[in-house]
């Protein structure tokens, strides 16, 4: 890269932070090749070593990826916009419409690894649905994919009192989802807590999402409540980081 200024030092730090901007800025848009170890060499002088380091961070901080014999890239931020305030709305449900149609506008996520069983709550899940240690839960379990790639993980768990015998124990639960069948049966959502959590992921999670080397992961946890209380519903979420924008609306 020849007339380029060399960043101060050859250190991979200073290596990195100088890719990194050239990253941030633009000039290594999404999707841009990342210069080679050989270039990153030559232009700043440095070791085979140091340079690795450097590049390795910037992959770390999930701004490049790799696959295996391919040139390393810009990562490229495709958001999925997830208006929490919308999708969790009765106008939405109550009326039919997956949640999913309000996140994602232009495609049709696919569901994997669909399951529902009855389980016995575990103390996290009791505590939750305001239930005791052991007592039979119904548990909903996917993932969700866009264009073959998994985004979301989801475990949704329901007293069984309540689902036994309907539509929410089956795979298929109709229009609307658990949320509208909730409604007919007297218990719907009056209000949603959600508590989020960013983290890196663990070996499962990684699997889970295929995630890139670098990737954090966002944890939702929501319950769902009717207007006299009661928590019908609590769902533990794992989202790929890298695929969402979170979009919230706060009336002041």
């Amino acid at each position: 890269m020849p007339g380029r200024k060399r960043a101060a030092g050859v250190g991979y730090e200073a290596i990195a932070d100088a890719l990194r901007e050239r990253i941030e800025s633009g000039e290594l848009p999404p999707g841009a090749k990342v210069p080679s170890e050989a270039d990153v060499m030559t232009e700043f002088g440095a070791g085979r070593d140091t340079v690795t380091k450097a590049l390795r961070r910037l992959r770390d901080e999930g701004l490049t990826t790799a696959t295996q014999g391919a040139a390393t890239r810009v990562r490229e931020f495709k958001p999925i916009r997830r208006p929490a305030n919308r999708r969790l709305s009765q106008e939405v449900w109550g009326a039919g419409v997956s949640m999913w149609a309000i996140d994602v506008q232009d495609k049709t996520p696919t569901v994997a690894d669909a399951k529902v069983e009855r389980i016995e709550a575990t103390v996290r899940v009791a505590e939750a649905l305001g239930i005791r240690r052991g007592e039979a839960v119904v548990r909903r379990s996917r993932r969700y994919l866009i264009d073959g790639k998994p985004v979301l993980k989801s475990d949704s768990y329901l007293p069984a009192e309540i689902a036994d015998g309907t539509a929410i124990a089956e795979i298929e639960t109709g229009d609307g989802g658990i949320y509208a069948r909730l409604g007919e049966l007297g218990f719907g959502p009056a209000r949603f807590k959600e508590e989020l959590r960013i983290r890196m992921p663990n070996r499962q999670e990684k699997v889970w999402l295929q995630l890139s080397p670098g990737t954090p992961v966002v944890i939702i946890v929501r319950v769902a409540v009717t207007a006299e209380g009661r928590v019908v519903e609590v769902n533990e979420m794992v989202l790929d980081a890298s695929a969402y924008i979170l979009d919230y609306v706060i009336d002041a």
